[in-house]
């Protein structure tokens, strides 16, 4: 059994976690404040980009999309509102204020041709793929060698 020395600053330190740890759980976060980041999917499909951004409590006027040098940006706010406090204790546990995602494009997008919709709290921001960034199937053909047919595709 090895002798540990008594260090009356570690105790404390772990006092003061254990009392600032029942404060949040009754009272919310103490002095920290929470940065609201909406969930945001990036889909690709065959001819162009979805990206879908989760935005409750938002309207269209309350979001700003915008493309500058390649990267596609996504800001708005998210207002508190007017809360009244009754008596008794409350807590707040959704985010408000602003907000900003971004995401860089491939090379070759053509920004005029990206578009948006906004339905249900849910931004939907589609991007055609530049025509040399498509899939491009290239055909089987005949084998040959020396530029011309193997003896298998002659017979």
């Amino acid at each position: 059994m090895a002798l540990v020395r008594w260090q009356p600053a570690r105790e404390l330190d772990t006092l003061q976690s254990e009392v600032d740890r029942v404060f949040d759980v009754f009272f919310g976060a103490s002095g920290t404040t929470r940065r609201w980041v909406p969930a945001m999917d990036l889909v690709e499909t065959e001819d162009q980009l979805v990206l879908r951004a989760d935005l409750p409590g938002l309207g269209r006027d309350d979001v700003e999309i915008e493309v500058k040098d390649g990267v596609l940006t996504v800001s708005g706010e998210r207002n508190a509102g007017n809360e009244e406090r009754a008596e008794g204790h409350y807590r707040i546990e959704r985010s408000f204020g602003r907000f900003a995602r971004s995401l860089t494009l491939p090379d070759g997008i053509d920004a005029d041709r990206i578009s948006a919709d906004f339905d249900d709290g849910v931004l939907e921001v589609r991007i055609p793929k530049p025509a040399e960034r498509k899939p491009h199937r290239v055909a089987i053909g005949a084998a040959t060698v020396n530029g011309s047919a193997t003896e298998s595709e002659a017979d």
